[in-house]
């Protein structure tokens, strides 16, 4: 069984890239195989994990898209790379902007990403979509994919705010696209401990959808060392494997995989 997870938030720089390759790499470190899907024009995820010109690349996630698009046939390890640290890469770029614009007006627009899963998800125990920060129609088709929902967010007022566009649209995708997808949870990054104010938020997100969503028991710290990696083309298991990040993404590896069981 393949579980799909796509990690979200409409809002940029709150650790949406850095979670998806980490939790991705903690994952393949536990033994399983796992395939990451760059679903952000800016390629963020394929250039943190080494490949530093997604734009050259010559298969990316809107190539196959558009193939599946167009009725052309997609092989299952068209386009994938493969990273050093045992996880495989479905890139992506610029190209992607172009065809959130003309999936517009394509038939069934909301799950031409879940055809392509379709194909490869037999390969792989976890697939996790790296989203862009926004709700647009590429977001749709992963929310549209995918089992659950991880959301994360940065400690601070005004993304917390923010969730409520966020779960407003995951409940519509699952009343009126798919009905299985659930939020896996919230979780709080670039958490400075030594300030009551981090423990005022995690409060506030308690409070407000405490009840509704699971806050994961664990928290991203902030870190010099995490912000780093994106330079380095590794993950912070291998940049700085004793560190607080990497011991922090560890635990949340660990709460995903309890959920799978």
């Amino acid at each position: 069984m393949c579980k799909i997870i796509a990690i979200a938030n409409q809002k940029g720089g709150v650790g949406k890239t850095t979670t998806t390759s980490n939790l991705g790499i903690g994952l393949a470190k536990q033994g399983k195989k796992v395939l990451l899907i760059d679903a952000d024009a800016q390629g963020s995820l394929t250039a943190s994990l080494g490949f530093t010109e997604p734009d050259s690349l010559e298969v990316t996630l809107a190539t196959i898209m558009g193939n599946l698009i167009n009725d052309e046939e997609v092989e299952p390890g068209e386009g994938i790379l493969h990273h050093e640290e045992g996880i495989d890469l479905m890139p992506g770029n610029i190209e992607l902007s172009g065809l959130e614009v003309s999936l517009v007006n394509v038939m069934s627009r909301e799950t031409v990403l879940r055809s392509y899963i379709e194909i490869v998800r037999e390969n792989y125990d976890y697939i996790l979509i790296d989203c862009m920060p926004s709700l647009g129609m590429i977001t749709i088709n992963a929310f549209a994919s995918a089992d659950s929902i991880l959301i994360p967010v940065q400690a601070a007022y005004l993304p917390v705010k923010g969730l409520q566009q966020l779960i407003k649209t995951v409940g519509k995708v699952k009343r009126q696209i798919n009905p299985k997808l659930e939020i896996e949870g919230i979780l709080l990054t670039m958490v400075d401990s030594r300030t009551n104010y981090a423990k005022d938020i995690s409060s506030m997100l308690k409070e407000a959808y405490g009840s509704r969503v699971r806050i994961f028991t664990n928290v991203i710290p902030i870190s010099v060392r995490a912000a780093e990696i994106s330079a380095e083309g590794i993950s912070i298991y291998k940049h700085d494997p004793k560190g607080k990040v990497a011991s922090a993404y560890d635990s949340l590896t660990k709460e995903v995989l309890a959920d799978g069981q």
